[in-house]
């Protein structure tokens, strides 16, 4: 049956679907399909988001890892060659960069902002679509990921919002159109089950493989996450609210051999306050192998002190 236009005037959208939409203008245009050629002749898919007009573009590493040749397609309908500048498997995030200026590109927000139940937007290529979206909320925060070489990656976002292959590397947005994560898995079998890197680790990775065109770290030999502290504790103890629990100790890792156990709250490291993962990640730099450094931690109700050394990662 057909309908008479005049009977369906044009009304001004909900607020969820603004949101959406606005989400999907503002940061859609960044948002490519990469393809990525192996030597053997076969080739895997995957997404990536400008933030730069330049022509930077941050994807996963594994959608663009061991490639021969790399070529990215803008939503205007232009095929770009891409330069891999830097891969660090660790976070699993590279960054490329296509030989073009003027671009649309997209503008960071900050995980550590981000609230449990707030729209989540996904932007990617899943299964060749280009330019699909799908929305959800920010299912939870804090969670753990293995990356593609084992190590844990740290404060990963999960979110319900629908993802497929050919998703990761895209972009993961709030309402106000600002880059929240980079989606990167997905649980097999599961519904609802999807992560992304939070905004922070992508922002100070890819500063370094910018930089660098890799990331040096030190290690700690520890796996943790953001909590937060005992209101009147953190009034006590003349600190912001948040700090970092051991989750897991590396056996015969630097932690355990300073004497660190899972379950102990990190509080400072270095003589600073730790206030997240993310804050702890962003210390870990290359200067600090093989240096002394003066961690405090709260272990049930008591406060400890131990000097920790770090090793420089692989």
């Amino acid at each position: 049956m057909a309908y008479d236009s005049a009977e369906w005037p044009d009304e001004p959208l909900d607020p969820y679907s603004a949101q959406v939409v606005h989400a999907f203008e503002t940061v859609g245009p960044a948002v490519v399909h990469i393809a990525a050629r192996q030597p053997s002749g076969r080739g895997g898919t995957g997404s990536g988001v400008i933030f730069a007009p330049d022509g930077y573009l941050i994807t996963n590493s594994h959608v663009v890892s061991g490639a021969a040749e790399l070529t990215a397609s803008l939503t205007d309908g232009r095929s770009l060659p891409a330069r891999l500048v830097g891969d660090d498997p660790a976070t699993d995030l590279a960054v490329l960069r296509l030989e073009a200026s003027g671009l649309p590109h997209a503008a960071f927000g900050s995980s550590s902002r981000l609230r449990v139940g707030q729209l989540a937007i996904a932007i990617g290529n899943p299964l060749g679509f280009q330019a699909t979206v799908t929305a959800g909320i920010v299912s939870a925060l804090g969670r753990t990921l293995r990356s593609p070489n084992g190590r844990l990656i740290e404060s990963v976002v999960q979110t319900d919002a629908p993802l497929n292959p050919g998703n990761s590397g895209g972009a993961l947005a709030d309402g106000r159109g600002r880059v929240i994560g980079i989606n990167t898995a997905i649980v097999g079998g599961a519904q609802g089950l999807c992560f992304a890197i939070g905004a922070d680790t992508v922002v100070d990775v890819t500063t370094r493989l910018m930089r660098d065109g890799k990331v040096r770290r030190t290690r700690l030999g520890l796996g943790g996450q953001t909590t937060m502290l005992d209101a009147r504790l953190a009034a006590r103890l003349r600190r912001e609210g948040s700090a970092v629990m051991i989750s897991e100790i590396e056996a015969d890792g630097p932690a355990a051999r300073a004497g660190l156990a899972a379950g102990d709250v990190i509080l400072d490291f270095g003589e600073a306050p730790v206030l997240s993962v993310d804050d702890l990640h962003r210390r870990l730099t290359a200067e600090l192998a093989g240096r002394p450094v003066p961690v405090r931690v709260m272990r049930g109700a008591h406060i400890l002190s131990f000097d920790l050394l770090p090793l420089l990662d692989a």
